[in-house]
């Protein structure tokens, strides 16, 4: 499972989120607004995740290639 990969977006700033939150942010390895990383797929990222969903974006391997 940890062979997997999720592409995610940062589209909204953890300006004024609550101190969890942003470290939510952090921990992905998000350091810029709209900052597109890729982060294995476990059980721990996919909380911080849906921790923060609001505020990021995943995108799908069909839209990274065309």
């Amino acid at each position: 499972m940890a062979d997997k990969k999720i592409t995610i977006k940062l589209i909204k700033s953890g300006i004024g989120r609550i101190k969890s939150h942003k470290q939510c942010i952090k921990g992905l390895g998000f350091r810029k607004l709209n900052q597109v990383i890729e982060v294995e797929d476990t059980p721990s990222v996919r909380g911080m995740i849906n921790k923060i969903r609001d505020m990021v974006v995943e995108i799908s391997p069909e839209a990274k290639n065309g």
